[in-house]
């Protein structure tokens, strides 16, 4: 039997990853800790909902950056995984040449540093937002390169993908970009360096080699199929300076959608998926009528006109904080959606009276989407966050706004059970 790999969730929410690894193989896959904290809210509901569906695990409900490195050390864990927040990853020295952080919400991602430089895992799998890839807007590319040298001085490597879930058969026009990671010396980075023939010592500019762990040889090439060609002719090979606040303050390469790095250079390219895969339309994720609430239903004249207003196309005039006077303008979108295309991008705003929220129009009535159809949206079952567990050992029932927060927040699990998959092959 095939040795369990213990995983550490990060940042888990109401659990994504390990549902999404747990339906690639339960066998496999055993999530031993979680850490979830949401900040500056005094209820903790997406850690009482993970908690209540697993009361096996160590689920940590504290601030990551109160987490001790001897708390770390602890966990011998495999893998760790999980979608960390955006925000700015720019650094700085301090007097005493010490690495920082510039600005409050910079320190996310160096946790999961923290963490892999104490626990020392063989893997990781991360998820982000895909603008992660063009920020900071005034020197784009330059915070993923910086995660990207950090990986590199733990020795690691790291190969990445843009996916949009609906392109590979799920419900969701979903983008974000995926991370899989792995130590330098596991089995399968020692397959590559033989493979491509790697010489660490003497490496080349070379990035001709790097189509075939593109197009077939990756995790994600296996996975994700993509056209065996770079989309527009867009492709860069890169070294990585060294230093890391030298990439902070002068980084002026490219990250496109597909790439890997290793032994501090890196290739990346443009591509396109090979379109093989049909997602599911809208209309195959709403429950059955006999099951929608009357509370779910708009009949309110005010509300439909608001939505109508909210989708429609305008031109405003707003002034800035300094009294600079400018015209927003926003295209129109359709009424209600196409029940026939897969869902738009859900956020935490779901069912609110806004642009972004799904309003659906069915049997010539309008409603939103129920909580349930969010949670199949991003390939949870059904109500999964119906329920929460008190710290008391007590179970209370979530309220419809945390639901939608929670799934707009989530990933589509759908997604991290096909790396799952991959990932267990590969080693």
């Amino acid at each position: 039997m095939t040795q369990k790999l213990k995983v550490l969730e990060l940042f888990a929410g109401v659990g994504g990853f390990r549902v999404g690894l747990e339906h690639a193989n339960k066998d496999l896959y055993q999530t031993c800790w979680s850490n979830q904290w949401e900040p500056s809210r005094k209820s903790q509901d997406a850690f009482e909902v993970y908690d209540y569906h697993y009361p096996d695990s160590e689920n940590i409900n504290e601030d990551i950056t109160k987490i001790s490195n001897e708390k770390f050390e602890q966990m011998d864990a495999d893998i760790i995984v999980g979608g960390f927040p955006c925000q700015d990853y720019s650094v700085a020295r301090s007097k005493k040449h010490e690495m920082g952080i510039t600005g409050k919400k910079g320190v996310l991602f160096w946790e999961i540093i923290r963490a892999v430089n104490h626990i020392k895992p063989k893997y990781l799998i991360l998820e982000n937002v895909d603008r992660l890839l063009k920020s900071p807007s005034t020197q784009r590319g330059r915070d993923f390169a910086i995660m990207l040298a950090a990986f590199n001085e733990l020795n690691y490597s790291v190969e990445w993908r843009v996916v949009n879930a609906a392109e590979y058969g799920r419900r969701q026009r979903r983008r974000r970009v995926y991370f899989f990671v792995y130590r330098n010396d596991t089995p399968f980075a020692k397959k590559i360096d033989d493979k491509f023939e790697v010489d660490v010592d003497n490496l080349l500019e070379d990035d001709t080699k790097y189509d075939d762990y593109i197009f077939s040889e990756g995790l994600f090439a296996r996975q994700f199929p993509i056209k065996k060609e770079a989309y527009k002719n867009r492709h860069a090979f890169y070294s990585l300076a060294e230093d890391i606040v030298e990439i902070s303050d002068n980084f002026s390469g490219k990250v496109w959608n597909t790439g890997i790095m290793r032994y501090g250079r890196y290739f990346t390219m443009d591509t396109q998926p090979t379109g093989e895969e049909a997602p599911i339309p809208l209309k195959e994720t709403l429950q059955a009528e006999k099951d929608i609430p009357e509370k779910y239903y708009i009949d309110d004249e005010n509300k439909l006109e608001k939505f109508a207003y909210l989708r429609g196309p305008k031109k405003l005039n707003r002034k800035s904080a300094d009294g600079h006077e400018y015209t927003y303008a926003e295209g129109g979108m359709s009424p209600y959606e196409d029940l026939e295309l897969p869902s738009r991008t859900m956020l935490t705003s779901e069912g609110t009276v806004n642009r972004s929220t799904h309003f659906l129009k069915v049997n010539n009535r309008y409603r939103l989407i129920t909580p349930v159809e969010a949670e199949r949206l991003q390939d949870f079952d059904d109500d999964w966050t119906r329920y929460k567990k008190l710290s008391d050992g007590s179970v209370e029932e979530v309220s419809d706004r945390m639901r939608m927060f929670f799934m707009g927040n989530a990933l589509v699990t759908g997604v991290i059970k096909r790396i799952g998959i991959e990932l267990e092959k590969l080693i």
